[in-house]
């Protein structure tokens, strides 16, 4: 019998020894938290997000804080109004939900943070969709761009220090970025949702917004099937003047993800969708498998996979354990 030479278990034999030969660790400075903002003074539970509620303005105050003081990166703000139109006014409103909540949380913060706002109509409209809906009711793109560029500044003057451009329109980074300096904002980063895909994953998030859409949004969104695709949106960002690109959904694509990152010369996010908390929130009270192990290795399959930085509702827990592992 011969006996192995090579012995890659040597390096697994302790848990010093796993760590010291780690290749991937998560830092929570790496994390973003999405938050959701309602009008009102009370806060709601989101039934199909156990722990995810829809704040207040004071409740999300407390919940920055509380966002800092874990040491994660960011939080990225989406705003659910009580009125919606055609055209999503209340997404311009200086005095609409979003805006109000990124005033209030930004003054809060401060630079302990970055404060991120959504930049997309769907949580203001009320057909849902994340553009201007055309007479024949299709998305119009070009329409579309230029309520994005009034958002842009709406929300930039509300003192968001990132806007996530999470629409997937053609064009839009070119034309939000254009708008930021043509008006003083040169230092206002823009986030692009690059590689968008219309997934599945994003049910929760539906209720989480209260959205009205009727449909899908797969004339926009990314067909599953097509990873070059992905690849090929995050070089147009880029090419547009993008900060930040990001694939959405995240463990679904780690192909993708993959790809992007190595081709890309800016940071790569990735967001860890609705569906994907749910399901292993899910899995974990029916005790089929072990909630932390679940939630850590989901997150650390996504920086694996290439992405800097991972928007996860898990942000702040999880932030909470590294700091606890590390004392």
């Amino acid at each position: 019998m011969t006996n192995p030479v090579i012995r890659p278990r040597r390096l697994r034999t302790s848990g010093a020894l796993r760590r010291l030969a780690s290749e991937i660790r998560v830092h929570p400075a790496e994390l973003v938290l999405p938050i959701f903002v309602r009008e009102g003074d009370e806060q709601r539970p989101i039934s199909s997000m156990p722990g995810v509620v829809q704040h207040s303005i004071d409740s999300a105050r407390r919940a920055v804080v509380q966002a800092a003081e874990a040491g994660i990166g960011g939080i990225m703000l989406f705003g659910v109004p009580s009125r919606r139109d055609a055209t999503g006014t209340g997404a311009t409103d200086p005095n609409g939900i979003l805006n109000l909540a990124t005033r209030a949380l930004a003054s809060e913060i401060g630079d302990a943070l970055v404060v991120q706002t959504d930049l997309c109509l769907d949580e203001f409209t009320d057909h849902g969709h994340c553009g201007v809906l055309a007479t024949d009711g299709h998305v119009d793109n070009d329409a579309t761009l230029e309520r994005y560029r009034d958002m842009a500044l709406a929300q930039a003057s509300a003192g968001s220090a990132l806007l996530g451009l999470s629409g997937m329109m053609d064009g839009q980074v070119a034309a939000v970025r254009e708008t930021l300096d043509a008006n003083g904002f040169e230092d206002t980063a823009v986030l692009a949702y690059s590689a968008k895909y219309a997934s599945a994953f994003y049910g929760p998030f539906r209720e989480a917004v209260a959205s009205t859409l009727v449909g899908d949004r797969r004339t926009y969104q990314l067909d599953p099937a097509n990873r070059r695709e992905g690849v090929r949106e995050a070089q147009l960002d880029i090419d547009e003047g993008a900060d930040i690109v990001m694939v959405k959904p995240a463990g679904s694509y780690l192909d993708v993800l993959a790809e992007v990152a190595a081709m890309s010369n800016i940071p790569v996010w990735a967001y860890q969708v609705s569906g994907e908390y749910a399901m292993i929130e899910a899995a974990a009270a029916q005790g089929w498998i072990d909630r932390r192990r679940a939630v850590e290795e989901s997150v650390l399959s996504i920086r694996r996979a290439g992405a800097d930085a991972v928007l996860t509702y898990w942000a702040v827990e999880l932030a909470t354990w590294l700091k606890e592992e590390q004392a």
